[in-house]
């Protein structure tokens, strides 16, 4: 039976792993039993990795789930406040807004006005028998009220409301060939009423329109003239609605106040493309305002260029594009647009006196676009407006910007970008407050800023102290149903708190988020099964719910119709009946239910934390002394917390710079290695 023997004795290769046991330590487990894992060889070390990491996850869940039971169970404890009055509309309330002590109602067949305090409704238009879609309205003062009203077509209708009449001004989109016809997508009114946003949609383009209405001139033209006003007006009907009058027919050729003004027409981004530039010269000639960012038009990059580096992009990411498919370059079609109020970030000559109550510029940034343009309503008057005006400042962001939201007392501006980066900008300062971002790939449907200490309506002085200084709150809204609060205390670190995470079950997924400013700390929410609930954003309690009676519920709960009073004490919603699916498409449209919440009957202040800041005065008020002040104390505070996070970068930086040299050294001795392997 033959034997085979290995010519060289097979040796034992030295040890791979370094933490195993040597021949000195046979009595390691006695030592130390809890180092047992750490020697454990591979696979099992990895399999030993997974199972903690699963065990950790599924207490993080457990944590969760008890958490959440908590919070129901104080959920239980919250009061229910039912309606404390209520008022019946003819047809389908479409839309609500209020102005001053009136209620304007947009129904399937006109307008209806009511009265906020006793809610009998004083006036009410239907000429022309048009469904109103959106409404929205300002107090012009001298009881007279600005008025913009969309209809089931797009076109917006602009009244004057004074008293117990309508009297119709001018249809801002009407035009003699219907094939042209733009529709409308949104309309915005500036608080005062002194200017008005059209966002319009044609064929194939979209524009933003921003009128200048002459309200100082309605309130001449109206005491000058009280007569021809009275001949348009749609008078008071106190009658029931069964035997009221039809109302006189509003004719725009009849109208006696001065139409409004067109300031700018403002069009999406165009896509860049090839210079039309020959030399650098030409482009620098074409810069003449001396801007620093721009929209990206005046480079010196050829259509060659362009066409060399796509090409190289799509040979190198071809496999990646066929999976996810190609996205082309189209125009965009939706903006948002917010009125600002003056700050140093627009700046304006000295010939130009600002009012600071009056709005001195918009800010818009279109669907897919990085830039946050910023144009300034101080213009003089032109016969033929601008088709593409440039915009007067230009804030390029690393992402595309998806949402932004202006605070009550437009001092600051919050921008949030595809990537969950959320910028929150002081306007009056001119600096960022704090940039931060959510932790998880989140996508943000809507912000909206909380009550701060720097509310317009205060008037109290500046003091100098540190509690002078608020505290900006940011309500962030998710597209899967999450909430999340974004804290930004001055030279402090701001920090992101999950208020309501994403539920499970759908149905209680959150629709839409609105503050009360009346409140401090506070939001209404309302869920896609009908709840509408006050939140204490402090703690994420809610602090009572708000129940339509028994035979109704919450009208279009994932997109509700609802709105508040200028002085956010009271909330109005509309709620429909609950009847049989046979009598329900029967009886859709007959009439509708607006239900008053008034909050001082609730006593829910008695249940609110005290708001511990102090207001301050708004900075256009202050002398420039204080001005100053504010600005370097401001300057200071930001300093010592940079100060605080210098030893924090720097010891980063220090073990970065280490691991960077540890891994040159291990470079250098494997090629040192692989020298001498060459060399043998």
């Amino acid at each position: 039976m033959p034997v085979y023997i290995r010519k060289h004795p097979l040796e034992i290769p030295p040890p791979s792993e370094k933490d195993w046991l040597k021949d000195d330590e046979e009595d390691f487990f006695q030592q130390d039993p809890d180092k047992m894992l750490e020697v454990l060889p591979q696979p099992f070390r990895m399999i030993n990795k997974l199972v903690m990491l699963i065990f950790e996850n599924a207490m993080e869940i457990i944590e969760r789930r008890e958490m959440l039971q908590e919070a129901q169970k104080l959920e239980v404890q919250a009061t229910k406040c039912f309606p404390t009055a209520e008022l019946q509309v003819t047809g389908r309330a479409n839309c609500l807004a209020v102005s001053g002590k009136y209620i304007f109602v947009g129904l399937s067949m006109g307008l209806a006005v009511f009265q906020v305090s006793d809610c009998k409704q004083v006036s009410a238009w239907d000429a022309v028998k048009t469904e109103v879609c959106a409404v929205c309205a300002s107090d012009l003062g001298n009881e007279h009220h600005v008025l913009l009203a969309v209809d089931e077509m797009g076109l917006v209708w602009l009244f004057c409301f004074h008293k117990d009449s309508f009297l119709f001004i001018k249809n801002l989109n009407e035009v003699e060939d219907i094939s042209k016809r733009s529709t409308c997508v949104e309309v915005v009114l500036s608080q005062g009423g002194d200017y008005a946003g059209v966002l319009l949609q044609g064929n194939t383009e979209a524009w933003l329109e921003i009128y200048r209405l002459p309200k100082d001139f309605w309130l001449k033209e109206r005491e000058n003239s009280p007569g021809a006003a009275a001949g348009l007006a749609v008078r008071e009907r106190k009658s029931s609605q069964a035997s009221m009058e039809s109302p006189v027919s509003a004719n725009k050729a009849d109208a006696k106040l001065s139409p409004p003004v067109l300031l700018l027409k403002v069009k999406p981004p165009k896509p860049i493309t090839g210079t039309i530039y020959t030399s650098p010269l030409d482009a620098l000639m074409k810069v003449d305002d001396g801007s620093v960012f721009g929209l990206g038009h005046n480079h010196l990059i050829k259509n060659s260029q362009w066409e060399q580096q796509e090409a190289i992009f799509h040979s190198t990411y071809q496999e990646y594009l066929e999976a996810e498919g190609e996205s082309k370059n189209e125009i965009p079609r939706h903006a948002t647009f917010h009125f600002l109020l003056p700050s140093r970030i627009l700046q304006v000559g000295p010939e130009i006196k600002l009012q600071p109550a009056v709005p001195a510029g918009i800010s818009v940034h279109w669907d897919g676009s990085h830039n946050l343009c910023l144009y300034s309503l101080n213009r003089p008057l032109k016969e033929k407006v601008d088709a593409d005006p440039k915009p007067d400042v230009v804030w390029p962001c690393a992402a595309p910007i998806v949402c932004s939201a202006v605070s009550s007392c437009c001092r600051y501006l919050a921008l949030a970008c595809e990537d969950a980066t959320i910028t929150i900008w002081d306007k009056h300062l001119g600096y960022p407050l704090t940039v931060t971002a959510l932790l998880e790939e989140h996508v943000i449907r809507s912000m909206h800023f909380l009550r701060s200490a720097a509310a317009t309506g205060d008037q109290t002085p500046y003091t100098g102290r540190d509690s002078a200084y608020p505290i900006v709150q940011l309500l962030v809204l998710c597209t899967d149903g999450s909430l999340y609060l974004v804290r930004a205390p001055r030279a402090r670190k701001s920090s992101i708190m999950l208020l309501v995470d994403r539920p499970e079950d759908p149905k209680f997924t959150i629709s839409t988020v609105a503050p009360v400013l009346a409140f401090p700390n506070t939001a209404l929410v309302f869920s896609w099964d009908g709840t509408v609930f006050l939140m204490d954003t402090a703690t994420s309690h809610i602090i009572c719910y708000f129940s339509t009676p028994l035979s109704h519920a919450v009208a279009s709960p994932w997109q509700p119709v609802f709105t508040m009073d200028t002085a956010d004490q009271c909330l109005i919603l509309r709620g429909d009946k609950q009847q049989p699916a046979d009598v329900l498409a029967q009886s859709r449209a007959s009439h509708s239910s607006i239900f008053f919440f008034d909050f001082n009957s609730y006593l829910l202040k008695e249940s609110l934390p005290k708001e511990p800041d102090l207001p301050l005065k708004p900075l256009q008020d202050l002398p420039w002394i204080e001005r100053c002040n504010i600005f370097f104390h401001d300057w200071q505070q930001s300093l010592l917390g940079v100060g605080e996070q210098m030893p924090e970068c720097w010891s980063r930086l220090q073990a970065h710079a280490a691991a960077m040299d540890k891994e040159r050294e291990r470079e250098r001795e494997g090629t040192v290695e692989a020298v001498v392997s060459l060399k043998s």
